[in-house]
């Protein structure tokens, strides 16, 4: 044991063979991201890395590509040193103090990172603190050492709040993972950065122990890896607390909370981002910008609150754009890709879930200016014509999606960088292009690429074969000539030239393409006719009571009911005709909203559709239940409609008529009051 005292073993079985680098790969994640299991931690920075290796003199020992010992190396090194003296404390503290002489074996990394808390008046510590990480790869251990710096470059260590973790090999496929502390008793907690001892065993370890065994590598990015995490902790605080207000006042049916804090956190992100830009080039005046697809316009109203010059387009006006002021300018106008929508004298385009806009922000940031930059954070999933479909099952369709955003801007001539955002979205990751990979006398043999390119992009809408012998392309350069319409599959000129077409005026880059309504259509499937609905249940219903097996059959004090059987989404969409399913591929979701929706009838999990049993869900209603089963019904709809199950299913329905909601019978039936209330609002 190289610690005085142990505090907890987790025992691991591993099958996958993944350890010990499955260790090392956790220990990284709680190393560079603490923040993904202490949430009152924004981060962590690593100020430096130092590998210490007996082959090489300790004087001429440095960090990968320093030329010289990196600064503050010499003040951690003689505040461990000095520890205390060989032989106390279980052998842990001389280990210590070996690295501290420079006489550690070799595979020994130290580590000084700096814990950024987040900026909130609410808990006790605020203030970053260092600490010191010593990675010994021969012995399967990591120490952790907090340092106090009473004087810049001077360290002193905070000995009570040492701990380590340790993974050792059992036997076979058995190992075990051991948390360990100098001082227990002593041990100082302020709650944020020093978190509880419970919380260590309980939380940390137990995570510690589940990554190491995951063979997984993450798709993304770390959180907030290209701007200064300690910088957007202090920043967004405090436009949280400023802008809080809005939420209270949000006049959307959109969650008040959920957009808020996210366009507060965006807006964070590119406020830290462009002012290290301005650092960076030496600007003076703060960066322009459009916001195309701005939607609630909160992103732009910030922005511009903040100093910075911007206005938002929209293809659709919100309520709650004229609470912002005549200071925000936000438009409501559609955009497409043309000359027409051109800015030269910007400096970022932004597309914040831009949607059918999305792939184009790269191509017109490059088309406005040399110097314009953009920022993208893709959401849904289009190309440059329509919905995006997916080329490769080797991918999740989210990250072949990125990917694709990504080619859009390599072709046109960015360098494209890729963040993750900290914000309540699973869709968070954005992509960033702020310098070119040519220079500005290029500009006009760059163009002709990004042409060339979108022409192999573009494909017929009307075909859904997607076949390169049906695509088709049309695209112009910046002074609105057009190259006219040519059938990629044979070079040939097609017969449907449109040299007369009115595109030609404004100087379309591609046609068909198609920005989203200014009014908002409702495709949930609850515009869809009734008898049409009706029918589709039916059918389903009828489909899979044909499935009947003896399980399924309920034996109780009552008659036995047939629940019939349970079928994959694809089979029942198998079964249904061409003309019905047309009809529900024009609704959001399809098929599985229309089921969803008829929540009385079935039960839809995991992409298997089976009719709900709700004696079972009346026995199971004192446990846990499911999410969907949490609706209550409002007294003035209780009876209004007729039961499904006492109509049309063979057995009736499960439940009493003085249990169930609906009508078992026209006795039974009575007038609607949302109905009522419909009907006198229209008089």
């Amino acid at each position: 044991m190289m610690m005085g005292d142990l505090l907890e073993t987790v025992c691991l079985r591993d099958p996958g063979c993944v350890l010990p680098q499955g260790f090392w790969a956790a220990v990284t994640v709680w190393l560079e991201k603490p923040h993904v299991l202490n949430k009152r931690l924004c981060g962590s920075t690593t100020q430096w890395r130092w590998e210490v290796s007996p082959a090489v003199p300790a004087e001429s020992q440095t960090g990968p590509g320093e030329e010289e010992e990196p600064e503050g190396l010499g003040g951690v090194l003689g505040a461990l040193s000095g520890i205390c003296s060989p032989g106390q404390d279980g052998g842990m503290l001389e280990r210590i103090r070996g690295y501290g002489e420079r006489g550690a074996a070799s595979g020994t990394t130290i580590t000084l990172r700096t814990l950024i808390p987040k900026a909130n008046p609410h808990y006790p510590s605020v203030h970053p603190r260092r600490e010191a990480v010593i990675q010994d790869i021969p012995n399967r251990l990591v120490t952790f050492i907090p340092l106090e710096e009473p004087n810049y470059g001077h360290f002193q260590v905070k000995k009570n709040n040492i701990y380590q973790i340790r993974l050792a090999h059992v036997k076979d496929d058995e190992w075990s993972i051991t948390l360990s502390t100098l001082c227990p008793e002593s041990w100082a907690s302020d709650g944020v950065v020093y978190p509880k001892i419970c919380w260590m065993r309980n939380e940390l370890l137990s995570k510690l122990a589940k990554w190491s065994t995951e063979d997984k590598k993450s798709e993304f990015k770390s959180t907030l890896s290209l701007i200064a995490v300690d910088k957007y902790s202090t920043l967004y605080q405090r436009l949280k607390e400023k802008y809080k207000e809005m939420v209270k006042v949000w006049p959307e049916v959109t969650d008040p909370e959920k957009f808020v804090y996210e366009d507060v956190a965006i807006a964070t992100y590119l406020l830290i981002l462009w002012e290290e830009e301005r650092l960076q080039k030496r600007l003076g005046d703060k960066q322009s910008f459009v916001d195309l697809g701005c939607g609630n316009g909160l992103l732009v109203h910030i922005l511009i609150r903040e100093g910075h010059r911007g206005r938002g387009i929209d293809v659709r006006k919100r309520k709650i754009w004229d609470m912002y002021g005549s200071e925000t300018i936000l438009e409501e106008c559609a955009i497409k890709p043309s000359d027409e929508y051109l800015f030269p004298d910007t400096d970022w385009i932004i597309g914040n879930h831009s949607d059918e806009l999305t792939p184009w922000i790269p191509v017109i940031a490059a088309r406005s200016s040399y110097s314009c930059s953009y920022f993208v954070l893709p959401c849904c999933f289009f190309n440059f014509y329509g919905k995006y479909n997916r080329k490769s099952s080797k991918k999740t369709q989210y990250r072949e999606y990125l990917d694709f955003v990504t080619d859009v801007g390599h072709h046109c001539g960015f360098n494209v960088e890729e963040d993750c955002l900290r914000i309540p979205s699973t869709k968070r990751v954005c992509l960033i292009g702020k310098s070119r990979t040519y220079l500005h006398s290029q500009e006009a043999v760059i163009d002709e690429k990004r042409k060339e390119y979108i022409k192999t992009q573009y494909c017929d809408p009307l075909d859904s074969s997607n076949k390169p012998s049906h695509c088709v392309t049309e695209m112009k350069d910046l002074s609105g000539h057009h190259d006219g319409l040519t059938d990629v599959a044979d070079g040939h000129e097609s017969s449907n030239s449109l040299k007369d077409s009115p595109e030609k005026e404004h100087g379309q880059w591609i046609s068909n393409f198609q920005p989203r309504d200014k009014v908002e259509q409702i495709r949930n499937c609850a515009l869809l006719p009734r008898d049409f609905i009706d029918k589709v249940v039916l059918h389903v219903a009828t489909l899979l009571l044909k499935e009947e097996k003896s399980e399924n059959v309920i034996e109780t004090n009552t008659p036995s009911w047939n629940k019939g059987g349970c079928l994959l989404l694809r089979e029942v969409a198998e079964d249904l005709g061409k003309e019905t399913l047309q009809r529900l591929k024009n609704e959001c979701g399809g098929l599985q909203t229309l089921l969803r929706n008829s929540h009385q009838v079935f039960e839809v999990i995991n992409s298997k559709v089976s009719i709900r049993d709700w004696r079972k869900e009346a026995q199971t209603a004192t446990n846990k239940r499911r999410e969907e089963t949490k609706r209550t019904l409002s007294p003035d709809v209780l009876k209004t409609r007729l039961c499904w199950f006492y109509v049309n299913h063979p057995n009736s329905c499960p439940r009493t008529a003085e249990s169930c909601p609906y009508a078992h019978g026209m006795e039974e039936l009575r007038p609607s009051s949302t109905t009522q209330r419909k009907k006198l609002r229209q008089k």
